[in-house]
């Protein structure tokens, strides 16, 4: 199928005509700061997507550990560890070039999700990482977030993804494995079945 151009929308004002009027309900959800009830989301939610924007463009990175791992220091603040990766350290290269950060807090079983906007510093004080071991492992280093806005999204998308539906997950058989990924986008310069088997001990010991 050929895309028109002529189709494409460029103006706020035919935008807007399209969508019409937000609800009341969806302006009047959002606030400047962590509201209690926004509060008991960010601590049952065991997995975030953060975005960020750098010097070569957008970035949206996972990340997930226990429920309540990133802290509500105060009702502006949000505190979130960088556990061990792969070091590309996209996020914070970006945070570093421009320091506004977008949160979506995910909670298994539950339709809605929560919208963070704020501004993020790396901070690396030494009594505030060990307030994040696990295992007596501290993360690298810890994203203090100045909150800006937040508020929560119906479950509509959730709703229509089945997303927590297991009779709807797809085998992980059905997909390529890390391994083969790897050694077809690398011509074979990664040995993929050595990566897939050494994949489940590498992820076990070095989880933090």
């Amino acid at each position: 199928m050929q895309l028109d151009p002529n189709y494409a929308v460029s103006d706020i004002d035919t935008l807007e005509r399209l969508y019409g009027a937000p609800a009341a309900a969806s302006v009047k959800k959002e606030v400047a700061y962590v509201h209690p009830q926004y509060r008991k989301f960010i601590e049952a939610a065991p997995f975030v997507l953060l975005a960020t924007s750098g010097s070569e463009g957008m970035d949206l990175s996972p990340r997930g550990d226990s429920a309540g791992f990133v802290r509500v220091h105060d009702a502006n603040t949000l505190l979130l560890p960088d556990r061990r990766g792969n070091n590309r350290i996209d996020s914070l290269r970006n945070i570093l070039h421009d320091p506004r950060v977008a949160l979506l807090f995910l909670i298994p079983g539950i339709g809605e999700t929560l919208r963070v906007v704020g501004k993020a510093s790396i901070h690396l004080d030494p009594d505030l990482l060990t307030t994040f071991c696990v295992d007596g492992k501290p993360p690298r280093s810890v994203l203090v977030i100045k909150v800006e806005a937040v508020f929560f999204q119906c479950s509509r998308a959730v709703l229509r993804s089945s997303l927590w539906d297991h009779s709807r997950h797809v085998a992980r058989d059905d997909l390529p494995s890390p391994g083969k990924i790897l050694a077809e986008v690398s011509d074979g310069a990664i040995d993929g079945l050595k990566y897939d088997a050494d994949l489940p001990e590498r992820l076990k010991s070095t989880m933090y």
